[in-house]
């Protein structure tokens, strides 16, 4: 999966808005910004075989410290440690999140790849192989990205929308209470009558 991981950052910095949105581009992507070196220095392996899948030739047969489900679970609690020790205003929740949008690259990457991504060393390999059906693969990448998008938008949209139906209510009370003061009728005192010793006097 290629595009459709940054929907996670989207629907993560709309659970934890005080995350920088750059530093999750960097999350949902850190399994494969470590792959990339990793294969450069050799200590994870690919190849190209043309028609391997019907999306891309690559095949990716030995990335144990990577895309494996150990290490990814690794690199998250790596995330995690970073993220929560670096900013030390960083609450447990932003941290906790970052970690696991590290870690939805590999859920995400399981839906895509074929059996490639081993569960542990390189042993166990799992993928549901939707990179065969790229109809399919590119419409979901497609709707992740669009529902992570129009949901931060739209959340963003209702709270603008809450916040003017709250100016309003306060402003139309406001007028309702100063209206019913203005309004008021005034009272007149009334006129005491004599007392009944000042009648006998006249």
């Amino acid at each position: 999966m290629f595009v459709g991981h940054y929907g996670v950052s989207f629907a993560a910095k709309r659970a934890e808005p005080a995350i920088p949105l750059w530093v999750l581009f960097i999350a949902v992507q850190l399994l494969d910004v470590l792959w990339a070196p990793f294969v450069l220095l050799g200590i994870e392996k690919v190849r190209i075989v043309p028609g391997i899948t019907a999306s891309n030739p690559l095949d990716l047969y030995y990335m144990p410290y990577t895309h494996s489900l150990i290490g990814a679970i690794g690199w998250s609690v790596v995330a995690f440690l970073a993220y929560r020790f670096a900013l030390r205003s960083a609450s447990l929740r932003a941290a906790a999140i970052v970690g696991l949008t590290v870690f939805s690259h590999w859920v995400l990457d399981f839906l895509v790849h074929r059996p490639d991504l081993p569960l542990y060393d390189n042993s166990a390999k799992v993928g549901l192989g939707l990179w065969n059906l790229p109809a399919v693969a590119f419409g979901l990448e497609a709707l992740l990205l669009f529902l992570a998008r129009c949901g931060s938008t739209c959340g963003r949209a209702r709270g603008v929308a809450r916040r003017c139906w709250r100016s309003v209510g306060s402003c139309s009370r406001s007028r309702r209470t100063s209206s019913s003061a203005h309004h008021q009728p005034q009272t007149t005192p009334r006129r005491s009558r004599p007392s009944c010793r000042m009648r006998s006097l006249r």
